[in-house]
């Protein structure tokens, strides 16, 4: 482990966390638009859950591997810093090309371009947080990626709004039915995933290995064969609190993908009375439904700041498990909220669940994992996540008509449940050290 590591200036920390705000932009995108997109093109509501395994899938075989490969990467530009790079044109490529899929399956096909693009990213970032931050102040450094995670989501949410209130009318539409204004959102976002990126690994590039860790990597040098050997041992050896994480992560996730995957036809169906996506009713949904999401996301970039000496005091665990329950009330009283109004005060439980999750599990997984294996274990990590979208996209099609009822705004009240799940199973985490809990 490198002892004194130099500790950064509050405006370091954020710009080290900026290219997080172009890989969160685009993850919002994909969150307010990908849905609509496939109803555009002809996709059932029950089955939708199907596209939408690009991103499990993706993440199931790819951030493992690739934080493992990381950790062994030496270049002249650092161990992570290759990744980011990579990812960010490959996503930025994926993002100019999504909203002008003629067909379903040309929509589908780049999202798991796109997803393993930002996949490639995701762990070596989180990382790369991990590496170049002294342990007092990793707290700051991951909170700070989720408030990153709240603004861009907010602002990518709220793009196609802006446009539209800017003068660009919502029903101005190709011959497949997307909007001009999802096209100019998705360019932004193209801009944006490699512009950020570019910024912050040049105003903050990573630390040289010291020679403890330059004479381990040049020990096990990078290879498919050697990773894959690195993922079973760790898997393995695995700590505790990361084990006990699991169970948590299953309930929180499988509830926010299924939030994502319906809260717009939730809406459609609540505020506009409509299950038609050629509907003009439908549109303005979708508008609302960003407008939501602005909202929470809004939430959440302040939430994640307030939570900094919050989690210090009181440890991230029990911070976690309050910010599930509040996400969990919100979701169930949904399908209530008959007006723009009343969606305002759910959004707020909503966006406080959303800045915890994005940072208060790594706070505690930093903890409880050996520094040189940071790589692969946050990789490993990103496996609790991705299973339970995988689960929840193949189970919601068995169940959406005979449990659900066909209608989304079960789907919602299912969601609610999972998340008081995940906030009692939080409090089964046993961490390694209190001033981590």
């Amino acid at each position: 482990m490198r002892i004194g590591k130099p500790r950064l200036s509050a405006m370091r920390i954020a710009e080290m966390n900026l290219g997080f705000f172009g890989l969160q932009f685009s993850f919002g995108l994909q969150q307010a638009n990908m849905g609509p997109i496939y109803s555009y093109l002809g996709a059932d509501e029950a089955t939708m859950p199907l596209l939408w395994l690009a991103g499990p899938v993706t993440g199931l075989l790819v951030q493992p591997l690739i934080g493992a490969l990381s950790d062994r990467t030496r270049t002249r530009f650092g161990r992570r810093t290759p990744y980011f790079l990579i990812g960010a044109v490959l996503c930025s490529l994926g993002l100019l090309a999504m909203p002008y899929s003629p067909a379903l399956w040309v929509a589908a096909s780049l999202l798991w371009i796109l997803d393993a693009a930002n996949n490639v990213t995701m762990e070596p970032y989180r990382a790369y947080v991990s590496d170049r931050l002294d342990e007092s102040q990793r707290t700051a450094g991951f909170l700070t990626q989720s408030a990153f995670t709240g603004l861009a989501q907010t602002l990518s949410y709220l793009a196609p709004s802006l446009l539209v209130w800017g003068g660009v009318s919502a029903d101005l539409i190709d011959a497949n039915g997307i909007p001009e204004i999802t096209r100019i959102a998705f360019l932004i976002g193209a801009v944006l995933s490699i512009s950020t990126i570019v910024w912050s690994v040049v105003r903050v590039p990573e630390l040289p290995l010291d020679p403890a860790e330059e004479a381990a990597a040049a020990a096990h040098p990078m290879s498919a064969r050697g990773a894959l050997a690195d993922i079973a041992a760790a898997v393995r050896e695995m700590p505790l609190a990361m084990r006990q994480l699991a169970l948590a992560m299953l309930f929180q996730w499988f509830a926010m993908f299924a939030y994502w995957q319906y809260i717009a036809f939730a809406i459609a169906r609540a505020l506009f009375g409509t299950a038609d996506a050629t509907s003009a009713g439908f549109r303005q949904a979708t508008l609302v439904t960003g407008q939501a999401g602005a909202l929470y996301n809004f939430v959440a970039f302040l939430a994640a700041f307030a939570m900094v000496p919050i989690a210090r005091r009181f440890g991230a665990k029990h911070v976690h498990a309050v910010a599930m329950l509040l996400s969990g009330a919100a979701m169930l009283s949904l399908p209530w909220a008959d007006s723009r109004l009343a969606l305002a005060l759910p959004m707020i439980g909503i966006g406080i669940g959303w800045a915890s999750l994005m940072g208060n599990p790594y706070v505690m997984l930093a903890g409880a994992i050996p520094p040189a294996r940071t790589g692969i274990y946050m990789g490993i990590f990103n496996m609790f996540i991705v299973v339970p979208m995988m689960i929840e996209t193949l189970v919601m099609p068995l169940i959406y008509r005979p449990l659900m009822g066909g209608d989304p705004r079960h789907v919602l009240v299912l969601a609610g449940a999972m998340m008081l799940c995940a906030a009692a199973a939080t409090l089964r985490v046993r961490t390694a050290r209190a001033s981590q809990d």
